[in-house]
């Protein structure tokens, strides 16, 4: 069944946001508080968890199937809520969508770019993020000659999932991770993974009160605002909104994870499958 086209008279048909998991919870959280009068439908993509450490053609796949799954919800706009699909599939992919899509990677590497004050940028993510060289790429076009240092940190991942948020053992583990960040000297630091934000405050310690955390979770909700104005998509005031939660796979732990990512209860869990 060909999924029903989004148009601009759709302002009250929901927003689509998927992930390969938990992790764009983080990002669902804030486009809860800055448009609290959109409708959201969330997928995670918990059968098939982790996208980081896939091929490229993989994540691709997986992508598509999973924004023909939100299409069939009707979404008026997609949010790539995955930093790995954002880097690794959604250049591939967006052509050919007929809806309009938001990644989180362009948002982050935009206000990377404002923020320093060197050029001397951290991108730190999952392995598949860190390899596909999409950050990189993308701050060296809107700042060129900018000196970028990309870390992969795929342990950060478990530990936010365990609530380990503020723990002796995740601090020695953001020492070993970004001490060589440190030491190149950067003024800003890429959070390309939605699970790090549950570690602001660890990461922060870290690389000093000098460096500046950029959370693509809060640039791409404002970019999501600022699409629905400039397609007239933005639902009507007042209405109040609210969200569905799709998973591939149900996981008993989900509940608690979805409190601590959302930072709020997830009452009911739908089963979905993509593809």
């Amino acid at each position: 069944m060909t999924p029903p086209r989004a148009t601009p008279n759709d302002r009250g048909a929901p927003i689509g946001v998927f992930d390969s998991g938990v992790g764009g919870l983080t990002v669902l959280r804030a486009l809860l508080e800055r448009l609290p009068d959109e409708s959201f439908v969330y997928f995670g993509d918990t059968a098939r968890v982790p996208y980081g450490n896939k091929s490229a053609d993989v994540v691709e796949r997986f992508s598509r199937e999973n924004i023909a799954l939100l299409r069939r919800h009707g979404v008026k706009v997609v949010v790539v809520a995955c930093n790995t699909a954002s880097a690794e599939a959604l250049p591939r992919i967006e052509p050919d969508l007929d809806v309009p899509v938001v990644g989180v990677l362009e948002p982050g590497v935009r206000a990377a770019v404002e923020a320093t004050r060197t050029g001397a940028i951290g991108v730190i993510g999952t392995a598949g993020t860190i390899r596909s060289g999409a950050y990189q790429a993308a701050i060296r076009r809107a700042r060129p000659g900018a000196r970028v240092h990309a870390r992969a940190c795929p342990l950060f991942v478990p530990l936010a999932e365990e609530g380990w948020l503020d723990t002796p053992v995740t601090r020695e583990v953001a020492r070993i991770y970004l001490d060589d960040v440190v030491r190149a000297g950067v003024d800003t630091v890429v959070l390309a993974c939605t699970h790090y934000p549950l570690l602001r405050g660890v990461i922060g310690e870290t690389v000093g009160p000098g460096v500046t955390l950029v959370d693509s979770a809060t640039e791409t909700a404002r970019d999501v605002e600022r699409l629905l104005d400039a397609r007239r998509l933005r639902a009507a005031p007042g209405r109040g909104g609210s969200f569905r939660v799709l998973l591939s796979d149900r996981s008993d732990a989900f509940a608690d994870l979805a409190r601590r990512f959302l930072g709020r209860r997830v009452d009911t869990i739908e089963m979905a499958t993509a593809g």
